[in-house]
C-alpha cells in the first residue's frame, strides 16, 4: 500500500529532479522511495545481494570502466528482459 508524503524542497531542485526522472523513465517519488529503502536497509545492516543491480549501483564509482548509472541500468534491464 502506498502513502502520500509531502516534501518541501527548493523549487529549482524539484524542477531539475522532475526533468531528470522523466528522462530516465522514472519518477521523483520512486527515487525518494529507493533512497529511503537504502537508508533504512543500511541502518539495519542490510546489504544488497552480490551481483545485484543495487550492489552495482552502490559501487558504481568503483567500476574500472567508469560506466554511469544509466548505462548500468540499461545493461541490467537487457539482461533481465532480453533485448
Amino acid at each position: 500500500m502506498k502513502k502520500k508524503l509531502t516534501l518541501t524542497i527548493d523549487k529549482s531542485v524539484s524542477e531539475k529532479a522532475k526533468r531528470l526522472a522523466k528522462r530516465e523513465g522514472t519518477s521523483v517519488s520512486r527515487w525518494v522511495e529507493q533512497l529511503l529503502i537504502e537508508k533504512i536497509g543500511s541502518a539495519s545492516g542490510w546489504q544488497p545481494q552480490p551481483g545485484s543491480w543495487t550492489q552495482k549501483m552502490l559501487g558504481a564509482g568503483d567500476l574500472p570502466d567508469q560506466r554511469n548509472y544509466k548505462e548500468i541500468k540499461q545493461e541490467e534491464i537487457l539482461k533481465k528482459y532480453g533485448g
